[in-house]
């Protein structure tokens, strides 16, 4: 545990009935991975989440904010500091606009609102595990709209502004351009501020139309991404290659199968690594090491994790990995593909 700060002195600003301590993390993450936190902090409302900032700031506390945990992955020796678990989730509606408090989850929470509503420019995030501080994190984006699936759909399309909290302590309103977005990227990957809310402007349109997208999205990431509650994963691993495409790379260079431990890559998709069960934070480093140096020999390209690393970690697994078969029935995104060109 740290030794900097104990609860004692964080109870004095924080409710001591959701401070604990020593609190597994594994749980909180869609990997399932991840060892203790020194503190864990439930904070439930904006000024809570706004309270525990300041505290962990003024107190030199090392902190972390965890929301869905779909894009992190925890160290087996877990986090030297606070951990804030964001569940603010207040979400309002005026005319057009919908706004919602950081820790609101995309889907169900935020979509089902909207369309609830008749309102139109979330829907085609469906199914993707994401708070809506993460999704500006990360520019949260779909390839949508069905059927064609032309072109990579971003959360900043239909972003009006959000409320930040600086490093200074002050909550500001900021304008869109404010989050310099890119492919899986925003200012929030340079900075220290928080989101504390965001609001949308989005679009009439018929219910009916929206649930037909939604359905037509989610069975079209089902085929592709493995179930969260049987294949514990983080999505995609490595960032995108224009026009060659990590996983396939990882495919062609046969690594499909390939397991250290209970993690393993994925037959759905080459660039998906699942946690089959007791998976550690170690046996997924090694398993990226190994996917990335055969890839690198083989093609001479170099794959980028496209993920967060939080808290302490044992040394990466090493050593041959071993070849899992492929589950009878599956489909795999680049089958499903061909079969799409065949027959659209």
């Amino acid at each position: 545990m740290t030794n900097f700060l104990t609860k004692a002195e964080l109870t004095c600003g924080l409710d001591s009935d959701r401070l604990r301590t020593d609190v597994l993390l594994a749980p909180y993450t869609t990997m399932r991975i991840g060892g203790p936190a020194d503190f864990f902090y439930e904070a439930q409302t904006t000024p809570e989440l706004v309270n525990a900032i300041t505290i962990a700031r003024e107190s030199n506390v090392p902190f972390f904010l965890l929301g869905c945990g779909a894009n992190v992955v925890v160290g087996d020796r877990g986090y030297r500091g606070l951990v804030i678990h964001n569940t603010a989730r207040t979400i309002t509606v005026n005319g057009t606009r919908i706004t919602a408090d950081s820790g609101a989850i995309v889907y169900p929470d935020l979509i089902e609102t909207a369309v609830r509503r008749g309102l139109s420019g979330l829907e085609h995030y469906v199914g993707i595990p994401s708070t809506v501080g993460g999704a500006l994190w990360q520019n949260l984006h779909f390839l949508a709209p069905p059927p064609k699936r032309e072109r990579t759909m971003f959360i900043e399309e239909v972003l009006k502004c959000a409320n930040i909290l600086t490093p200074d302590g002050e909550i500001r309103r900021v304008d869109c351009n404010y989050f310099q977005f890119g492919y899986d990227y925003s200012i929030l990957h340079d900075n220290d501020d928080v989101v504390l809310s965001a609001t949308f402007e989005l679009s009439p349109a018929s219910e009916v139309a929206m649930r037909e997208v939604m359905a037509a999205n989610l069975e079209w990431r089902a085929l592709r991404h493995p179930p969260l509650d049987t294949e514990p994963s983080i999505g995609s691993i490595f960032k995108k290659i224009e026009g060659i495409g990590a996983g396939r790379l990882i495919d062609e260079c046969g690594l499909k199968g390939a397991s250290f431990g209970d993690i393993v890559v994925t037959h759905r998709h080459a660039n998906i690594m699942v946690n089959m069960g007791a998976g550690r934070a170690a046996d997924l480093q090694g398993l990226i090491d190994h996917v990335q140096n055969v890839v690198a020999a083989e093609t001479g390209y170099h794959l980028e994790t496209e993920i967060d690393f939080v808290g302490e970690f044992d040394p990466a697994t090493t050593g041959t990995p071993v070849y899992l078969p492929r589950p009878a029935g599956l489909i795999t995104a680049e089958e499903l593909a061909t079969r799409n060109q065949k027959y659209p």
